[in-house]
């Protein structure tokens, strides 16, 4: 696989089930989430206002895609070597692609597990 990272760093914050998509939420990636207990919301961690519960710091990988939707393994394929490096990850996936997010202080191990598994990082 092929991946970039994004510039910038991502927060994932969590707001009320009832709220709507938040203004300040912006960024090369946004994802707006819901579910019956929450609104979770991705994005760059500038426009987070400080009260909102999140937890900030994250770098996004980016697989080139698009990738069809017969394709498998992908996220196992990258998922598997943070495991074995220990990096947690947050995933997220589009109707064209995957990201993969991990701390800022895991990037420079995450690329390096990942380009020890055969993966392309462009930076």
């Amino acid at each position: 696989m092929n991946l970039s990272i994004l510039p910038g760093r991502y927060a994932i914050a969590r707001l009320a089930p009832e709220a709507g998509p938040p203004s300040w939420a912006r960024g090369a990636l946004v994802s707006v989430t819901r579910t019956a207990r929450e609104l979770s919301v991705v994005c760059e961690e500038t426009g987070v206002p400080d009260e909102v519960p999140s937890e900030r710091g994250w770098r996004c990988l980016k697989v080139a895609g698009p990738i069809d939707f017969a394709v498998t393994g992908v996220v196992f394929s990258i998922a598997q070597p943070l495991f074995r490096a220990g990096i947690s990850l947050f995933v997220m996936s589009t109707f064209e692609t995957d990201y993969v997010l991990v701390k800022e202080e895991r990037l420079e191990r995450a690329v390096e597990a990942l380009e020890a598994a055969g993966h392309r990082i462009e930076t």
